[in-house]
């Protein structure tokens, strides 16, 4: 590939829920795009939108000068950027990583330094807006990493997000993402607890959920478990990737000297939900956990 159209190409690897969204996005706003996942399925679906396929992470790297990452952990990323096949082996001086993935903060600042010696940059730019946000390119992103950086990456960014908050450097665009996703993934703890109480309690679940949806009891929280809770909808992400941002929200508070009561008890409701076979499940299937141990479902009278 000529440096000219490298330069012009982004690469994107890891095409989960999120990730397809994010990269059919990008190629349709008309940026060259070449795709990395383990899933062949979903190479050949962005391969029809216009998308070339790349063998490894490595080879994504020798074709584009920005690469995007959308997988699930840390220990993800890390070989991603660092294994054999990995980024940094095809990576160029003056090439961007943008990592989107939810991870540790101090690791990706650890990568930073990693990468600095190759000459390549990386910001961090976690997403919020689940998977709706996700298809309709409305995403809000929080950035850590520096100005120029941000700027190279901006038009990329632009593709997937309408909201793109610069945050502070390295890590702090992932530790404002483990703050706003505490307080929805505790709250879920919360709220199935609350439901639970009152379907045990004889309260019709429907009424119960469309009256505390317009009371002071209302929350992000609760408008997205309650209707999944009534219809008994729990597919998307998976409670098991709630159960590891948690453990970044726990350490990170830990590494602070910050406590963290009911993070630590919230996760130890998601680990019953775990150990219950739910971990594949919606988060919100954390209610299945209050459920069994009341002995009661939504049955909406």
């Amino acid at each position: 590939m000529s440096s000219e159209n490298r330069d012009k190409t982004v690469g994107f690897i890891g095409l989960g829920m999120m990730g397809v969204h994010m990269a059919t996005n990008i190629v349709r706003k008309g940026h060259k795009l070449v795709v990395c996942d383990l899933v062949p399925e979903k190479n050949q679906q962005l391969a029809r939108e216009g998308a070339g396929v790349a063998a490894s992470p490595k080879d994504a790297a020798r074709q584009a000068r920005i690469v995007v990452l959308m997988v699930d952990t840390t220990a993800q990323v890390e070989d991603v950027l660092f294994g054999p096949e990995g980024v940094v082996q095809a990576a160029q001086p003056g090439d961007k990583v943008i990592c989107m993935s939810t991870i540790d903060p101090a690791a990706v600042r650890r990568f930073a330094g990693m990468l600095a010696e190759k000459g390549v940059g990386i910001i961090d730019a976690p997403v919020a807006g689940m998977e709706k946000g996700a298809r309709e390119g409305t995403l809000r992103s929080y950035i850590g990493g520096t100005e120029a950086d941000l700027e190279a990456c901006r038009p990329v960014l632009e593709a997937m997000a309408t909201t793109i908050v610069h945050i502070g450097p390295v890590g702090q665009g992932l530790t404002m993402k483990l703050i706003n996703n505490m307080f929805c993934q505790i709250g879920w703890v919360l709220v199935a607890e609350g439901l639970v109480l009152g379907a045990k309690a004889g309260l019709d679940p429907k009424l119960m959920v469309d009256l505390i949806s317009n009371a002071t009891g209302n929350s992000v929280a609760l408008q997205y478990m309650g209707p999944r809770w009534l219809a008994r909808d729990f597919d998307g992400i998976r409670l098991d990737i709630t159960y590891k941002d948690i453990q970044h929200q726990v350490d990170l508070g830990k590494s602070l000297g910050v406590p963290m009561f009911m993070a630590n008890i919230g996760q130890q409701v998601y680990e019953m939900a775990r150990c219950m076979g739910h971990g594949s499940e919606d988060g919100v299937a954390v209610i299945k956990v209050y459920e069994q141990m009341a002995g009661v479902t939504s049955q909406p009278n």
